[in-house]
């Protein structure tokens, strides 16, 4: 188990060996939400987007325009 500390702004330094593991880099885009009572942090990689390809049936039509988009803030 990895610990952190809060800073004054509320921001929180995700330890090396899980950027690591999970494939976070600098600007990767993370979801933040509650579940049964603990934060989740779940990083919005190529690989997240792909697994959930096929979830809204709309034959990868909204994958094509995700891939594209993060594309786009990648250039920024």
């Amino acid at each position: 188990m990895e610990k952190a500390v809060v800073t004054t702004k509320g921001q929180v330094v995700i330890p090396s060996k899980l950027r690591r593991r999970f494939g976070i880099k600098k600007g990767t885009q993370v979801f933040i939400y509650e579940k049964d009572g603990e934060i989740v942090v779940k990083p919005i990689t190529d690989e997240y987007i792909e697994s959930m390809a096929g979830v809204m049936g709309t034959k990868g039509k909204l994958l094509k325009a995700l891939k594209e988009e993060k594309a786009k803030e990648r250039l920024l």
